[in-house]
């Protein structure tokens, strides 16, 4: 089964990466273990620093990173 991440699960904007962005990361990570999440182009020179934080406080994977969208994995359990 293939799942689709034709919408964006999670956008961050020019308030950056904050407790409550992780929070909602880790959320949707337990419900679907892939998310999508959009980075605001005044926020993109940003963005490695802010994936970088989320992986390393979800203990996510890094999936695939294009443009200004990041997908990122965890498995359940």
């Amino acid at each position: 089964m293939r799942r689709s991440l034709s919408t964006t699960t999670l956008q961050v904007g020019k308030a950056g990466v904050n407790e409550k962005v992780i929070k909602e990361i880790k959320r949707q990570l337990k419900d679907k273990e892939l998310v999508r999440i959009r980075f605001a182009r005044s926020i993109a020179s940003k963005k490695e620093t802010y994936i970088n934080e989320i992986i390393i406080k979800t203990n996510a994977k890094l999936i695939d990173l294009r443009g200004n969208v990041a997908i990122i994995f965890k498995k359940k359990g």
